[in-house]
């Protein structure tokens, strides 16, 4: 069974990024995550990592399409 809630780092390996740029994402909002425990420890649940992923899919979709590559001619 897969673990409902992910460290920064596991987020980190998921995404293939930094821990922290993890914890920019975190800290501005950007993904949704709790602080738990007497230290305050973030932990990020896997359906909002999912749904982060699902919305960049979308976000990115909208950018491609906003932003057509535009083939040069090769002389």
């Amino acid at each position: 069974m897969e673990a409902r809630f992910l460290l920064l780092s596991d987020v980190a390996t998921e995404l293939n990024v930094t821990d922290s740029q993890v914890y920019h994402m975190v800290r501005s909002g950007e993904l949704p995550a709790i602080k738990v425990g007497g230290r305050g420890q973030w932990r990020v649940e896997r359906a909002k990592l999912e749904e982060y992923i699902q919305r960049k899919y979308s976000e990115t979709a909208d950018w491609v399409q906003q932003n057509p590559l535009i083939e040069r001619d090769s002389d």
